[in-house]
């Protein structure tokens, strides 16, 4: 298996805290950690964009290829790693199983999902690339960025089983997307961009049945037998209803974004149109994504 082979090389003597989510030890486990963390991120994207205001962009674009090598390769190997741990299982037990059994939820996956929590700040970079290249910073991806790496924490902390099948969605979209971003970032031409925005829009859509599936299993389960229910859904419920509510807003502002973009204004509408390529040109360069990404919200 790939994973013994990578575990292979890890040292023994690194401590459990690293390899295992271990609240108050763990890095970036804590509230005041995860809070402060994102506080700095809005100072340092909106301080930079104050810096550049009368200077030219900047184009880094080695830097910025090199940023989205690492996201798309890294995105790679975690969905190959987690699928190789998941899928065993749910051939085994089923997939209701699968996604809700608490012992879905392995020592592996639990790293897994911790390596995944940590890109959520690797992809904060993002907007600091489009700070310094002047692009407009649009609330969308602003908004998802932080957002997400709040949602990787929730889920962590609420070991919500079912994370596992929103992640892996994500972290799809993300090997595609972040290699567009380092294609185009070279000159390369990409025909398939919109379907990226359609991509992530039915990447929420399966996320949303899939959370509300089992967040309704777990709560009919603990409080309404007597309604229609498989079982019981693993994880904390608060963790389930913050996902629930974060990820039905990630798909609203999607959609809207799809709209707003990709949709063909009426005809002699310039201001519409040129409204439309500027919030393209923004997202361009800085993806607005999920994941649910970022992570999943498990229907405990």
């Amino acid at each position: 298996m790939l994973a013994d082979f990578l575990l292979s090389v890890v040292p023994a003597s690194l401590p459990t805290h690293l390899t295992s989510y271990v609240p108050g030890k763990t890095p970036l486990s804590t509230n005041a950690e995860v809070f402060t963390t994102l506080a700095s991120y809005l100072a340092i994207i909106f301080g930079v964009q104050a810096y550049m205001k009368n200077k030219e962009p900047q184009k880094l674009n080695t830097l910025f290829m090199a940023h989205n090598v690492v996201l798309s390769s890294g995105s790679l190997l975690l969905l190959v790693l987690m699928l190789e741990e998941i899928l065993p299982i749910v051939w085994r037990d089923g997939v209701f199983a699968g996604m809700c059994a608490s012992e879905s939820w392995t020592p592996r996956m639990e790293f897994y999902y911790m390596i995944n929590y940590y890109f959520k700040y690797l992809e904060l970079l993002d907007t600091v690339f489009l700070a310094f290249k002047k692009k407009p910073l649009a609330f969308l991806h602003v908004f998802h960025h932080s957002a997400t790496a709040l949602l990787c924490y929730s889920q962590l902390g609420g070991k919500t089983s079912i994370s596992w099948t929103v992640i892996t969605l994500n972290l799809s979209v993300h090997v595609l997307m972040y290699y567009y971003y380092y294609a185009t970032a070279g000159g390369k031409r990409i025909w398939w961009k919109k379907y990226l925005t359609s991509m992530q829009i039915v990447q929420f859509v399966i996320d949303l049945f899939v959370v509300y599936f089992g967040t309704w299993q777990h709560f009919t389960y603990r409080y309404q037998p007597q309604m229609p229910h498989v079982g019981d859904c693993a994880g904390s419920e608060t963790a389930a209803l913050f996902g629930c509510g974060l990820l039905t807003s990630y798909l609203g502002l999607f959609i809207n974004f799809y709209i707003q973009t990709y949709k063909k204004p009426a005809k002699g509408s310039k201001a519409t149109n040129g409204h439309a390529n500027g919030n393209a040109n923004g997202h361009a360069n800085g993806h607005v994504n999920g994941k649910a990404n970022g992570k999943a919200v498990k229907a405990e």
